[in-house]
C-alpha cells in the first residue's frame, strides 16, 4: 500500500526522518549565495548544503581544505537569507573540529549564531565521535559524512571509490551505526559501492543521502555547479548534468560583447 506524499511547509530534521520512514526520497543540492539559494528553495528542494565545495567552485582551490570558518559563515548567511522552506546544512571546514571537541563545539556555535544555519555536517566516523557528541549536547543538529571524505584527500591520495575492500566496508557500516547512536539526524555517503550504500541505508533509521552511492539510499545530493553544467572539466560517473550552462552562458557573453562592440546595445528603446 503506497503512502501519500506529505506536504511540508518547512523541512526539519524530523521531516527528513519521516520522509525516510514513508519511502519518500530526499533531494539535496549545494548552494553558496543568496540568488542561487532562492531559486533552489523555490523549486522545492528539501536540503541545501552549504558545502566546503565552495572552496573549489567559488574560490578556485584544488581541494576543500583552504576554506575558512569565516568564509563558510559568509556563504551560509547568504543562503539562509534566501530560503523559506528547505533545511540548511553547513559544512564545518577542515581544521575546525578534528582532534579537538571543544573547538568543534565553538565552531558549530559560530555557524549557528552568525549564519542562522539549521545544522552542521562533519566528515568521519569514530575518530570524530567526541566532537559529534559535544556539538549535539548543545542542541545543534549534526549530519555525518562517510565514504570518500574530501577533507582527508591527502590521506587517501585519490578521489577513487571507497570501501571496496571488506575491512573498510565493515568499518563504514560500524561508523554509520555509531553516528546514528550518537544522535546524528542523517548521513551523506560519498562514492561507495551501491550495494554497500543500500545495506547501510537499510541498517539504520536515519536518512542516508548519496553522492556516487547508487539508488538504494534515501536521497541524493549533487554540487549545483556540476549538475547545471557550469563546470565542464569534472566528469565522474555519478554526475548527471541537467543543463549545459557553460555553453549557454558562453554564448550569451559572446552575444553581449558583440552587441557592445558594434554599438547595438543599448538600443533606442533601452535608453532614457
Amino acid at each position: 500500500m503506497s503512502t501519500a506524499k506529505k506536504e511540508y511547509k518547512r523541512i526539519t530534521t524530523k521531516s527528513l526522518v519521516e520522509m525516510k520512514r514513508n519511502g519518500e526520497k530526499i533531494a539535496m543540492l549545494t548552494a553558496y549565495d543568496y540568488t542561487m539559494a532562492k531559486i533552489v528553495d523555490h523549486a522545492g528542494i528539501d536540503i541545501i548544503l552549504v558545502g566546503d565545495s565552495a572552496s573549489n567552485v567559488m574560490a578556485g582551490h584544488e581541494t576543500t581544505l583552504p576554506i575558512t570558518l569565516d568564509q563558510m559563515i559568509y556563504h551560509a548567511s547568504s543562503v539562509v537569507r534566501a530560503i523559506e522552506r528547505c533545511l540548511v546544512v553547513v559544512d564545518l571546514p577542515f581544521g575546525t573540529y578534528q582532534g579537538n571537541s571543544r573547538k568543534a563545539l565553538e565552531s558549530a556555535i559560530r555557524i549557528m549564531k552568525e549564519s542562522g544555519g539549521h545544522a552542521v555536517k562533519l566528515e568521519g566516523g569514530e575518530e570524530i565521535a567526541e566532537s559529534v557528541s559535544r556539538i549535539l549536547t548543545a542542541g545543534i543538529p549534526v549530519m555525518g559524512h562517510l565514504g570518500l571524505t574530501p577533507q582527508s584527500i591527502y590521506k587517501f591520495g585519490t578521489y577513487t571509490v571507497r570501501a571496496k575492500k571488506e575491512a573498510e566496508a565493515n568499518q563504514l557500516k560500524k561508523d554509520a551505526k555509531l553516528l546514528e547512536k550518537l544522535g546524528c539526524f542523517g548521513i551523506v555517503l560519498e562514492k561507495v559501492p551501491a550495494k554497500l550504500a543500500k545495506e547501510v541505508a537499510e541498517s539504520i533509521n536515519i536518512p542516508v543521502i548519496g553522492i556516487g552511492a547508487g539508488n538504494g539510499v534515501d536521497g541524493q545530493v549533487l554540487v549545483i555547479h556540476d549538475m547545471l553544467g557550469m563546470t565542464h572539466e569534472f566528469n565522474p560517473r555519478f554526475l548527471r548534468r541537467y543543463l549545459d550552462l557553460y555553453t549557454e552562458m558562453n554564448g550569451a557573453f559572446k552575444n553581449y560583447i558583440g552587441d557592445v562592440k558594434s554599438g547595438n546595445f543599448p538600443s533606442d528603446e533601452e535608453q532614457y
